[in-house]
């Protein structure tokens, strides 16, 4: 294994902030695409591409975009989770690129959760 470099490390370290970032109020939003191999078969690059190339379009910065393995709800894949500045999660379902440029428009960018492909608001528990 190479050994890392300065710029190797300032990379990592610039990945590790945009996880904690949203919590300390840098970005209003985060948007994690599961891809696990069952999203990734169901079409979760399309989703993830779309979603990409919508935030270039129009020159987002502010919101970070990540992915995840399964969710757990194979049937349900493509998903993706909304978290807006507090607000409480929203995971989206049966998503393809069409759905997700809807769910940036109405609800990334106008807060308005998109109900008719939301799963469920809020995180689940397990107690």
């Amino acid at each position: 294994m190479p050994k890392l470099t300065i710029d190797d490390l300032k990379k990592i370290k610039e990945q590790y902030k945009a996880t904690f970032t949203l919590r300390e109020g840098g970005y209003r939003a985060k948007v994690t695409v599961h891809m696990g191999t069952c999203g990734i078969a169901a079409g979760a690059r399309d989703v993830m591409n779309s979603l990409i190339d919508e935030m270039s379009e129009k020159a987002i910065t502010d919101i970070i975009v990540t992915t995840s393995g399964c969710a757990g709800l194979c049937s349900k894949e493509p998903m993706a989770t909304v978290e807006m500045l507090n607000e409480a999660p929203v995971k989206y379902y049966s998503l393809n690129g069409e759905k997700i440029k809807k769910i940036f428009k109405e609800h990334i960018q106008a807060g308005k959760i998109v109900e008719e492909y939301a799963l469920v608001v809020g995180s689940e528990t397990a107690y």
